[in-house]
């Protein structure tokens, strides 16, 4: 839906949109926090936004308009970044936050974006997870990513989905379970995709971590 985008939404795709959903009736629904419309062109990709008061409008404005005309929540997906923007005047996941008290939006929190913005980035990813509004947080998304360097040498993550979820990537998976208990979870593998058993053995993975980390809420009523 271009949310993101410094333009009106396109009244013909959301009409689309509700015929869609009151057909299937989906338990979630969800959008990245990005923009891919300019002008008339439409680019097949996921840009990211500055973190900036009018940009925090733009996207509020943008989600109100959503949920009013689908008359449902819609969350709210953190994206995959390999840049920042020296006009940002908000961290990622203040900007998040501010949607999300603005709009009463859900989040769906990507892990595999995390960890691939924040190796681009140079931030901590548990450190990450641990501020994010975590509270709000309806749906996980896991994928794997390609390795790449930058123009000079320092590591570059894409976040390509065409691979197994990276070891480091099922670990911050097992914090935020940890942290917010299990939820829904979808493991995301669009190109290059492996036999079924392979595909298989990466949900019950998901699904075996969800049954065996405990939330910090029953670990600590169990200590009492």
């Amino acid at each position: 839906m271009s949310i993101g985008a410094d333009r009106p939404l396109d009244k013909d795709h959301l009409r689309r949109l509700k015929q869609l959903t009151e057909r299937y009736a989906p338990g979630l629904f969800s959008e990245h926090l990005a923009w891919s419309t300019h002008d008339t062109g439409f680019f097949n990709d996921l840009l990211p936004v500055p973190y900036t008061s009018e940009t925090l409008s733009r996207v509020a404005e943008h989600i109100d308009q959503v949920q009013s005309f689908l008359g449902r929540q819609m969350l709210l997906e953190n994206p995959s970044t390999y840049l920042a923007f020296a006009e940002s005047t908000y961290s990622e996941i203040d900007f998040i936050a501010d949607v999300v008290r603005r709009t009463g939006c859900g989040l769906l929190l990507d892990v595999n974006n995390v960890y691939v913005a924040s190796t681009n980035q140079q931030w901590d990813p548990i450190a990450y997870i641990d501020a994010y509004p975590l509270a709000h947080v309806q749906e996980i998304h896991l994928a794997g990513y390609t390795r790449e360097a930058d123009d000079k040498g320092r590591p570059l993550l894409i976040d390509t989905h065409d691979r197994p979820v990276d070891e480091i990537v099922w670990n911050l998976f097992a914090h935020t379970v940890g942290r917010i208990g299990p939820i829904p979870t979808l493991i995301e593998w669009d190109a290059d995709v492996p036999a079924w058993r392979t595909l298989k053995q990466e949900a019950e993975r998901a699904e075996a971590i969800m049954l065996v980390v405990q939330p910090e809420s029953k670990r600590h009523a169990a200590a009492r």
